[in-house]
């Protein structure tokens, strides 16, 4: 029959109310599922912390109430290359890129998770917070919608972003915008974009009628768009090809698309347009059998369109592709059935394997919500409750996969930001020092149950807007059915882990004569937010002695990392003077060994009767050894104290540190990085020591001779694509650092891996393990994989090599 226009009832555990409302009502039946136990997990609490990750992930100019306290504005001067504000949005992953195709698909499961479980995000609390969500992400789609026929679709270059670790709010690089437009089209792109405003049209139509129908105005342009000039959006914008090729196309988003619009506008001949493009939608190998063995994700929305064209129209055809593809993940078709693991978790593909299985699970909910086939209905409705469950902490670890979640949740998720490193380094600090509360990890990366909160292993530890897309919508539908409670004032500021801001000091001679020289360095560790110092200054305190006239006193430097380095004596009142030393101009952000601080060395001189071990500045000084940190010279940033004491006892501002609740941010330790600089003499030094260049990693050299080792290859094909898994295993008795190596026999390409360093020479393709899987202990195995093109056969490998010694293939 057809799909009710309003959102269908929903099964619920909380039964006292519903006895209530029945008993009122006359009613003297309950559901069956009265009996069902209450849920072991707070879901609601759950769905508040996911929205905390889509703030978290936030770009642009934030307000000053912003509930993320260690975020701050970023990347203000986005779209200035191309003369647009394209400022906003989301950044993708624990990276800085704004990927246009993910970040609307993500959209566009938000709005669907509103419309369809409203009565999820009021129980817990966070239908404001959706909808500011929403405001934020479809704000930045109207700046890129620039013209009807063009929309940028990136902004930031992948690799550039990718070189480096550090967080958002300092970044340096340069951030070039992407657009689509009628000459470089990009179908998949524009449809979904269209899709994730029209959704959030649907979202805004009783609260906001006037932004609703500004949504709903640019969606319908960007569907004509997508629809009248037809192409890839990674065919124009070659820079995604390494992050997000489009390998299904655009088929599956002109169906999308245009269900969202016939939602949004109840204009039947969008609903026509979605049926008449359903049909083009790609088949499995050689029949004529809708694709079933993936799911719904950012790069094909088929799977989605199976059942909410089932559920609107009510017609077998598409009943019968929604089954099969669920029956799939559940039971099987025709023998084949998704790999799963012995605690229970679907597995798809090695990486992000949870954020597939969340996906799949929110859309088994709501179409087992429409199905009257009660085995069905129960079987999808389980299997998604399952599978959240799974991700919450029903697993064989006992443990989430949700940071800030749970028991033993994941504490250092691949995310720059929220790890807070001054050094652009992924290992340093050793522990995360922000809570990034709510984000899904990809978990673990094979059928064992197997996970390790590795920072480096971004197969396993990976976040990203579209891994939490269709969680939040199942979390909301389980806070619908089963209730919750969200957590009561959160989130709460955090805490600053340690000194955003200091000095370290030495002296460069022993006290005595009639100077003092110094050595003294400026450090930004800030990530509370970060934030760069471009007025910096030093102060060093000192009293004027008897028989030194002010007007003899001199500061001077013989070397300077802030360049030509203005300095000046200055009377604070009575005998107190300072020294002022500026770096004016600089900027002295987290961002590197070099880049997070600055060295001056300096002169202060007197006459005769000079006294340097009564001054404030002095104390504590060494003559020898590292420099230490000094309060005695104080840091300014213009006029505000950053760092140090006053002689009037005058301290620097705190910032706010009011303890995160509920999961500390685990107080990292800290090695100050010594800097080896000569100690110089009186005669100035011109040349500024350069930047330091960091010494890369050597690679793994793989143990030589003969290997013992297995090798498992499997592929999920389509039209000219294909995913690739491969399971190394080390039957050795010794440890292996292993080199795969195979022949594609049919001319297929790998375009993309991972949990490898990947090569291709004509035929042959080289696998050589990543710094954290290289070494496989005797029984271990990796998991891993690539993307990659054929011509119409894609037949697997037939043999493998590890270190040129052949493997036994199974």
């Amino acid at each position: 029959m057809p799909r009710t226009p309003t959102p269908r009832p929903r099964r619920r555990a909380l039964w006292a109310g519903a006895a209530a409302v029945a008993m009122a009502a006359g009613a003297v039946t309950l559901p069956v599922q009265a009996a069902q136990a209450a849920p072991a997990y707070n879901y609601a609490e759950a769905l508040q912390k996911s929205m905390f990750f889509y703030q978290a992930q936030r770009s642009g100019d934030l307000p000053a109430d912003y509930p993320v306290s260690w975020r701050g504005d970023s990347a203000l001067d986005d779209g200035k290359d191309v003369g647009k504000d394209l400022t906003g949005g989301w950044y993708d992953a624990g990276d800085h890129v704004k990927f246009g195709l993910p970040m609307a698909f993500t959209a566009t499961m938000l709005a669907w998770g509103a419309v369809e479980s409203p009565q999820g995000y009021t129980q817990a609390g966070q239908m404001d917070e959706l909808r500011d969500n929403l405001r934020a992400v479809n704000d930045y789609f109207i700046k890129a919608h620039t013209a009807p026929d063009e929309l940028y679709v990136q902004v930031g270059k992948g690799d550039d972003d990718h070189k480096w670790w550090g967080p958002a709010e300092v970044m340096t690089m340069a951030r070039p915008a992407y657009k689509i437009s009628a000459s470089c089209p990009g179908s998949d792109a524009a449809a979904e974009t269209a899709a994730a405003m029209a959704s959030a049209a649907l979202v805004f139509k009783g609260s906001d009628a006037s932004y609703s129908a500004t949504l709903l105005s640019h969606a319908k342009q960007l569907y004509s768009f997508a629809d009248t000039y037809r192409g890839k959006y990674s065919d124009c914008v070659t820079d995604a090809q390494s992050f997000y090729k489009s390998w299904s196309g655009y088929q599956d988003e002109l169906v999308w698309g245009a269900y969202w619009l016939y939602k949004a506008t109840g204009d039947a001949t969008y609903l026509a347009k979605a049926e008449a493009e359903y049909d083009k939608l790609s088949n499995e190998n050689q029949t004529t059998t809708k694709s079933y063995k993936w799911t719904v994700a950012w790069d094909d929305k088929s799977y989605a369109a199976y059942a909410l064209l089932a559920m609107e129209t009510g017609k077998q055809k598409y009943v019968d592709d929604a089954n099969r593809w669920l029956d799939y993940w559940t039971v099987g078709v025709n023998g084949a059935k998704v790999t799963y693991s012995p605690g229970g978790m679907a597995v798809l593909d090695s990486w992000g394997a949870l954020r597939y299985a969340a996906n799949t699970s929110f859309v088994a909910l709501v179409y087992s919500d429409w199905l009257t086939d009660t085995t069905r209905k129960a079987r999808y409705h389980d299997f998604g409750v399952r599978q959240i469950n799974y991700a919450l902490g029903d697993n064989p670890r006992k443990s989430s996969y949700v940071v800030g979640f749970g028991t033993n949740p994941p504490k250092n998720p691949h995310h720059r930001t929220a790890h807070g490193s001054w050094l652009d380094s992924l290992k340093d600090p050793v522990e995360t020092r922000h809570v990034l509360y709510g984000a899904l990890v990809g978990g673990p990366g094979s059928a064992n149950d197997a996970y390790t909160d590795d920072r480096g292993d971004y197969v396993a530890n990976e976040v990203a807007t579209d891994y939490n897309a269709g969680f939040t919508g199942a979390l909301a539908y389980l806070t619908a059915e089963y209730g919750g409670t969200p957590l009561a004032s959160f989130p709460q500021p955090e805490k600053p882990d340690q000194a955003e801001f200091f000095v370290e000091a030495k002296l460069n001679q022993p006290a005595g004569g009639t100077f003092t020289e110094v050595k003294a360095i400026i450090r930004n560790r800030s990530a509370f937010p970060a934030r760069s110092l471009t007025n910096a200054s030093i102060r060093y305190w000192f009293t004027l002695d008897a028989g030194v006239p002010a007007s003899a006193v001199t500061v001077s430097t013989n070397y300077s990392e802030c360049g030509t380095t203005p300095s000046k004596v200055v009377a604070a009142g009575g005998s107190l003077y300072y020294a002022e030393l500026s770096c004016a101009g600089q900027n002295i952000h987290p961002g590197g060994q070099s880049q997070h601080r600055r060295e001056i060395q300096f002169r202060v001189a007197g006459t005769t009767g000079w006294d340097a071990t009564n001054d404030p500045s002095f104390a504590g000084l060494p003559a020898t050894g590292d420099p230490v940190r000094t309060t005695g010279i104080t840091l300014h940033e213009g006029g505000t104290l950053l760092w140090g004491t006053v002689p009037d006892g005058t301290g620097p501002t705190p910032t706010p540190s009011v303890t995160p609740t509920p999961t500390v941010t685990p107080t990292p330790t800290v090695t100050p990085t010594p800097t080896v600089t000569p100690t110089p003499t009186v005669t100035p030094t011109p040349t500024v020591t350069p930047t330091p260049t960091v010494t890369p990693t050597p690679g793994v050299t793989p143990t030589p001779g003969p290997a013992t080792c297995a090798v498992t290859y499997s592929a999920n094909t389509w039209s000219s694509g294909f995913t690739a898994s491969v399971r190394l295993k080390n039957t050795g008795s010794a440890p292996l650092t292993w080199s795969l190596s195979f022949t594609l026999p049919a001319g297929q390409q790998v375009q993309q891996g991972w949990s490898a360093t990947w090569s291709q020479t004509g035929s042959t393709v080289t696998a050589t393990g990543a710094a954290w899987n290289a070494t496989l202990a005797p029984g271990a195995s990796v998991d891993l994989g690539f993307n990659g093109s054929h011509t119409g056969q894609n037949p697997a490998p037939t043999s493998f090599t590890v270190n040129g010694a052949t493997c036994a293939a199974g």
